[in-house]
């Protein structure tokens, strides 16, 4: 890339940087999430005293009317009782948590033992840096195929993959957040998320027609598209607009790590590696057996057609814990990293270490969610949002384009996926079915606008994880340099999305294998 080429960088690095400045002044997040707490402990009392409420879509009272959702005081006997009495189990039942701690564990084996240094090594060898941004983007959106996953494993790769390559480490955490988190919905494949959204989308279409059923398919050629342009969009973003701007590496601790991993390979790091690659072939033959073997433990042959492979889909933490573990103890024995058990166990005492920081943050960000799901403050916002476009009037482009812009907004307050839709989905599409659009684009249409907001919300529950990941490259990397590195991901990818789908509307494209954009009652 030379410099007759760069574009005019002057005024889009001005305001990120004006960003970048007046993020990093923010307190700490553990504080800033503490603050918001407090602040929503003050809104949730203002909310309560003006009888702030809304009418849930789907669910009744004993008399049959719908029930009526309150604000509730964060200060009442009952939320200060649950608060205090439950602060266990509102810490220790966070997603997130138990996903991250999991991973690491096998993930801290095999970069202890020498297996992801080895193998990202010989992987970028002989690429050239222009393909890894790319390659990177892919790898990040087909890796939500493994759910949660995807943020703990491949993102920190990203910054080693880099490294190695001589570029800057935290363009590639960027890119694959931006490719796990932003391009969330996109894929090549359906998978967990298709199986989990549609559910709910089947449960909203009853209402208006009980026969309808839930196609798992049913986005499968726009969650195709979505890949296919966003994959571009990623990387532009990072090779002409965010690692031009980064802070160089010189002198920075972990570049004689990554400098060591792009050496050439020794004998017993390539015996190491041959090891592993077996070792990860026998755990994907055990994962294979599950699922076909006598009673198919890891499928669900009772369940739903949509719903018989949740089983697999939910087991791949395990997997990728088990298939780490064994690969990383498989290359340390060959390669002499890991003599014996006691190696072994001090790598995963070692890899907890490292979790020290996110597991302070996640008590905060535990409760400040809680909470907030505590005083109905989302769910009354969701609902009176809903409302609002059930009453607008728009055309249909116009009424995607706006539940997409709405799911992006409510993105950055409540960020699980499933829970967005479950609130929104009981007014959203049995609306759109009587305005003559189908239950699979208006999952479609949401599930653009949920995935481009993901990166720039610090309630996204990985959002503090990736922080740390970037931090280990730059030390002084905070809050306000994600938000800034992030944002103009969001905001084109954003963009692409709803380009995407209008088109794909005013087209009439089909969505999936016998799922199309328009609506009809039989």
């Amino acid at each position: 890339m030379n410099a007759d080429s760069q574009p005019d960088l002057s005024r889009t690095q001005g305001i990120l940087a004006w960003i970048e400045r007046g993020g990093n002044r923010l307190p700490d997040p553990v504080v800033i999430f503490l603050y918001g707490i407090i602040a929503m402990i003050t809104i949730s009392l203002l909310a309560a005293a003006t009888g702030i409420f809304a009418l849930h879509p789907t669910q009744v009272d004993a008399a049959g009317n719908a029930l009526v959702i309150q604000a509730e005081s964060l200060l009442s006997a009952d939320n200060i009782r649950r608060l205090l009495v439950e602060m266990p189990k509102t810490f220790t039942s966070f997603h997130p948590l138990g996903y991250v701690l999991v991973v690491m564990l096998g993930a801290g084996v095999a970069e202890r033992a020498g297996l992801l240094g080895s193998a990202m090594s010989a992987a970028v060898r002989n690429v050239p840096k222009l393909l890894l941004t790319p390659a990177v983007a892919l790898v990040g959106m087909l890796g939500n195929l493994a759910a949660d996953a995807a943020y703990v494993v491949l993102i920190p790769l990203a910054g080693v993959i880099f490294a190695a390559a001589k570029r800057h480490p935290v363009a590639g955490i960027a890119a694959a957040f931006a490719g796990v988190s932003g391009g969330f919905s996109a894929n090549l494949l359906p998978g967990q998320l298709d199986a989990l959204l549609f559910g709910i989308t089947e449960s909203a279409a009853e209402t208006i027609l009980p026969t309808w059923d839930a196609n798992v398919a049913g986005n499968a050629w726009f969650i195709v598209a979505m890949t296919v342009v966003f994959l571009p969009v990623i990387w532009y973003i990072t090779d002409r607009v965010i690692e031009p701007r980064l802070t160089p590496m010189a002198d920075a601790e972990d570049t004689e790590v990554a400098e060591e991993s792009a050496q050439g390979l020794t004998v017993d790091e390539r015996r190491g590696l041959k090891m592993a690659g077996l070792a990860v072939l026998g755990v994907v033959a055990v994962w294979v057996f599950l699922c076909v073997g006598p009673g198919t433990p890891l499928i669900d042959e009772s369940a739903p057609p949509e719903s018989r492979f949740n089983p697999l889909f939910q087991s791949l933490v395990a997997g990728f814990l088990v298939i780490f573990l064994a690969a990383g103890w498989a290359y340390g024995a060959a390669a002499g990293t890991v003599k014996n058990h006691r190696d072994l166990v001090a790598m995963m005492r070692d890899a907890m270490g490292d979790m020290a920081y996110y597991l302070v943050l996640s008590f905060a960000a535990a409760h400040f969610v809680a909470m907030f799901n505590w005083s109905n403050l989302g769910l009354i916002f969701a609902i009176h949002g809903a409302d609002v476009l059930e009453s607008s009037g728009l055309p249909d482009v116009a009424l995607m384009a706006t539940i997409i812009l709405f799911a992006a907004v409510l993105n950055l307050f409540i960020g699980s996926a499933s829970a967005k839709w479950a609130l929104l989905a009981p007014v959203l599409v049995p609306m759109l079915m009587l305005l003559g659009l189908s239950p699979e684009m208006s999952t479609a249409a949401y599930r653009v606008g949920d995935s481009a907001t993901n990166i720039i919300t610090p309630l996204m529950p990985y959002f503090p994880l990736v922080l740390v990941f970037a931090q280990r490259w730059q030390k002084d990397f905070g809050l306000g340099s994600l938000v800034a590195t992030m944002l103009p991901y969001s905001v084109f990818l954003l963009l692409a999305g709803l380009l995407l789908t209008v088109i794909w509307v005013f087209l009439g494209l089909p969505l999936g294998p016998l799922a199309t954009v328009e609506f009809s009652m039989p």
